[in-house]
């Protein structure tokens, strides 16, 4: 009977181990500072290129990626399907500036998992989106600069922590607590593509 429990506990113990180690650690203190190399083996990167229409496009920002290629500074995507990403956000500026995003968290932290939807701008777009969290979205370009006639990344930030968000424009600037930040660069509601 013993010997019979005794398995049985190993059983367990190495079912656990097994699926602890399979699953991404949702885990503050994750390894923050991943080098470049280290993101890339896990599938994600930094100047992700995306294929919209024909077309290869990037997220506008710095260009700051491989090869000059242009990102959001301290992002790293992986494109899990046709129109959707996941990405990881770090306290890093364009060209490694430190602490860019956050004064108050150290140098490279991992401060949200982004989850990105590719699609048009309408205002019932902006309605459903944000109540799922997508309150910001960004602009794709080209390699020549030129923006997407029609497309944008939606993106809901994930807080992984809490801080003071304090990059940007005094409006921007808010707490953040572990989980969705609704209140991440609300810009959902600015037409896309702008008026002129």
């Amino acid at each position: 009977m013993k010997k019979h429990i005794s398995k049985f506990s190993l059983l367990v113990l190495s079912l656990v181990f097994i699926v602890v180690g399979c699953t991404e650690s949702n885990n503050p203190t994750e390894p923050t500072n991943l080098s470049n190399e280290a993101l890339a083996k896990k599938g994600f990167v930094h100047g992700i290129v995306l294929n919209i229409d024909g077309e290869d496009y990037y997220f506008a920002g710095a260009p700051d990626g491989p090869d000059g290629a242009f990102d959001i500074p301290g992002h790293y995507w992986v494109q899990t399907g046709p129109n959707r990403l996941v990405g990881k956000h770090y306290n890093t500026g364009p060209f490694d500036a430190p602490s860019w995003w956050v004064t108050d968290a150290p140098d490279g932290e991992f401060l949200y998992k982004v989850d990105v939807i590719i699609d048009t701008w309408t205002p019932e777009k902006v309605k459903s989106y944000a109540k799922r969290g997508y309150v910001h979205h960004h602009k794709f370009v080209n390699a020549n600069g030129i923006a997407h006639p029609s497309k944008v990344p939606w993106l809901k930030h994930t807080a992984r922590t809490s801080f003071y968000f304090d990059h940007g424009p005094l409006e921007y600037q808010h707490e953040v607590t572990p989980g969705v930040d609704f209140e991440f660069i609300p810009n959902g509601s600015n037409p896309y593509p702008p008026a002129t």
